[in-house]
């Protein structure tokens, strides 16, 4: 996503070859991100959802809750970087379903979408640098001034869960095989 208005970007040092560290980012489940259960429950305002993104399962990596519940591959360049996507605002009216293209194309105005990616690199230690940064686009102003709405409130739990999923990769990542 060359142009966007909202974004975060984190990273740690993690002490594993980068193929080791991408596993682990592909393998973190909820549970093992301090106070995502937390923050997400807040999020959902207490409802009971579908398993997805703010309702995970316990099996299940957190990367796989979202791809299978809303959120697409964009990019996958094993053991380097992964990139996923969603639609995070749509305009008023009846739900248009969007295939995957969405990223590709033009969409009519009132729509924000997100990507996140996780990419690894080696350092100079024998270990990785693992990063994410999101970002988001909106197409028009309004969608712009909506999601700055949400984005103020919702930022910081944001940040917190994308900090501590990074510790999760980490710690798996440098667990004992």
């Amino acid at each position: 996503m060359p142009v966007w208005q909202f974004g975060e970007h984190h990273s740690i040092e993690v002490a594993a070859p980068p193929a080791r560290a991408y596993e682990a980012m592909r393998a973190v489940t909820a549970d093992e991100i301090l106070l995502f259960r937390t923050l997400t429950w807040i999020r959902r305002g207490g409802r009971s959802l579908p398993e997805g993104i703010l309702n995970a399962g316990k099996d299940k990596s957190l990367i796989d809750v979202a791809t299978q519940s809303g959120f697409r591959t964009l990019a996958e360049d094993a053991p380097r970087e992964l990139v996923i996507g969603t639609v995070v605002k749509r305009p008023e009216g009846p739900r248009v379903r969007l295939g995957e293209d969405v990223f590709r194309k033009p969409l009519p105005p009132g729509y924000a979408i997100a990507a996140m990616n996780f990419l690894i690199t080696p350092n100079a230690s024998g270990g990785s640098t693992v990063s994410t940064e999101t970002r988001v686009f909106a197409n028009s102003d309004a969608a712009r001034r909506s999601f700055a709405r949400y984005w103020r409130v919702i930022y910081p739990g944001s940040a917190l869960i994308r900090r501590m999923w990074l510790r999760a990769v980490k710690k798996r990542a440098t667990a004992p095989t």
